[in-house]
């Protein structure tokens, strides 16, 4: 039977409940159990596909084109497991799917509350991964912090739960700070203490106290903790601040966690096989070529929102053995000052996806300067877009080109909806999501990278490139490497006289690995090492595995 670990956060919220809920997951893996992950979000949206960048960091989406938290990349990431649209609930969504049965009267005229009907529809969402996939656990993570109004629904259904599928079947597992105080000179076990008084006060004692701290928890602590808390001190499980997320699975492997798990459920204790991780986690710091990259965007005031283009990018440069610095450049900022100023000594420039015309001329201003002086390049779906535009204006001598998401009016939208888009208005209702196939074309730098004639990425945009001026692009020397199986969607473009130049209507970021990085990333990458180091040979990636 599929056993079930629920993940609860406290004191402060942005704890790392989802690094813990990932790293737990891989530790599990590495034993060959099957795991799969679920986030229960206690916002009210139906999902965050609407919500500003700045409000909720990167949405990522799932194969299925889910629009999803920025956690479920990292459960993807760290347990190399593809999540769908079942690994992602949302208050929003219980409340719509319960208010749509009471609509269709399958509640039968009884009155619709919140125990049992919202608690019940949580319970059934966990249910509905366990019989999807059939693994040996099921995480959950709930999000929020305890103690927050949004959440209650959600405790409550996870406190049933263990009734519901029996005691020796279901773990909870609290995540704590413990805060050291300058002024006194120690570590506070009370933030903890009364975290877990709350969570006891509607009915869950913690099996497992995840305890993040910036310093190593001393025995004396942990005794004390088990004492005020009721869990046993080999339960209580230091997680001390790390310089990479990749490090937290090992961390937590040392402190014992997936040994207490297993002995929890009874389950077999199995030789664990990290191997790999521990030599991705070793070669991020062993150094190399230092490259900087620049990555131009327009929500760099909250990184998060580029989350997974900056992990693929990570994952590309452990993979290559360089050393890798970022530099985060606001679009807006090449705008006012010019894009000399801030781009003249990088060796790579990237331009991630976004909606928005907001910051879209500092785009085409980087990507007219990656071109200009062979700078290698890539860009991410309105990364694309720009890219298009800046050739259409400089190369193809339509001076007023722009996309139609920009300038309704323009006279030649080289980027525009497709025609059977056009009277569609519902924001969601125009958005290609989720995994679609792209054939690519032969003798290009996306095939050699690639090594495949047809791949398949995942998608998250609204406009496609026009093409109505297709044979203009391609008199002009503009290589279109990847389309659509039929021809019909542009999804790959590249310059055939620039070191290293392509951009992807797609968003590869969303399947990079850190023990499997992204092709594109890996040339670009290597393609920066190479800028600095022209005279030697090209960089051989180095096998993790």
């Amino acid at each position: 039977m599929t056993k079930f670990v629920f993940v609860t956060g406290g004191v402060v919220s942005s704890i790392g409940k989802g690094i813990v809920a990932a790293s737990l997951g891989r530790l599990l893996k590495s034993r060959d159990y099957s795991v799969s992950i679920l986030k229960l979000d206690p916002y009210i949206n139906v999902d965050p596909g609407t919500m500003s960048p700045f409000q909720h960091g990167e949405v990522f989406v799932t194969q299925d084109g889910a629009e999803t938290d920025l956690d479920l990349g990292h459960y993807e990431r760290f347990t190399d497991t593809s999540m769908s649209r079942l690994n992602s609930v949302t208050t929003g969504s219980i409340y719509q799917a319960v208010l749509n049965k009471e609509r269709r009267g399958e509640y039968q005229g009884g009155t619709v509350q919140v125990i049992p009907h919202i608690t019940t529809e949580i319970k059934e969402r966990i249910h509905r991964v366990a019989k999807d996939t059939n693994p040996d656990v099921v995480i959950t993570e709930i999000g929020g912090t305890v103690g927050d109004i949004e959440s209650l629904p959600f405790l409550e259904a996870i406190r049933q739960f263990r009734k519901d599928v029996g005691r020796n079947n279901v773990l909870y597992m609290h995540v704590t700070l413990l805060p050291w105080i300058p002024a006194a000179g120690e570590m506070k076990t009370k933030p903890t203490q009364h975290s877990v008084k709350e969570l006891r006060s509607i009915g869950i004692q913690p099996d497992i106290l995840v305890c993040r701290c910036d310093r190593p928890l001393q025995q004396g602590m942990k005794d004390k903790l088990s004492e005020f808390c009721d869990v046993p001190v080999e339960s209580v499980i230091t997680a001390k601040d790390a310089s990479s997320i990749y490090e937290v699975p090992l961390m937590l492997e040392r402190e014992g966690l997936a040994q207490q798990v297993l002995d929890l459920f009874q389950l077999e204790q199995r030789q664990p096989n990290l191997s790999h991780w521990q030599s991705i986690v070793d070669r991020l710091y062993q150094g190399g070529q230092q490259i900087e990259i620049a990555i131009v965007g327009k929500y760099v005031r909250l990184t998060d929102a580029y989350l997974s283009v900056i992990e693929a990018v990570r994952h590309a440069a452990i993979a290559m053995g360089a050393s890798l610095n970022v530099r985060w450049i606001n679009s807006e900022d090449l705008e006012t000052y010019g894009a000399e100023s801030y781009l003249q000594d990088i060796d790579g420039i990237l331009v991630p996806g976004g909606f928005g015309v907001r910051g879209v001329d500092g785009k085409i201003a980087a990507i007219e300067y990656a071109r200009q002086h062979n700078i290698p390049f890539l860009g991410l779906c309105l990364g694309m877009q720009c890219s298009v535009i800046e050739w259409a204006r400089h190369i193809a001598t339509l001076a007023d080109a722009n996309s139609a998401e920009f300038d309704p009016d323009t006279r030649n939208p080289v980027i525009n909806l497709l025609p059977e888009q056009q009277d569609v208005v519902d924001l969601g209702g125009t958005m290609r999501l989720g995994l679609y196939p792209c054939r690519l074309a032969p003798d290009t730098l996306a095939f050699s990278l690639y090594q495949d004639e047809v791949v398949y990425e995942r998608h998250r945009h609204r406009y496609e490139f026009n093409n109505a001026y297709r044979n203009l692009f391609l008199e002009s020397g503009f290589k279109i490497s990847g389309t659509s199986p039929d021809g019909r969607l542009v999804e790959i473009i590249e310059l055939p006289n620039h070191p290293f130049f392509i951009a992807t209507q797609f968003h590869p970021e969303f399947q990079s690995r850190p023990n499997m990085p992204h092709p594109l990333f890996k040339g670009f990458i290597q393609a920066a090492i190479e800028r600095l180091q022209p005279a030697v040979a090209p960089a051989v990636p180095v096998e993790v595995f």
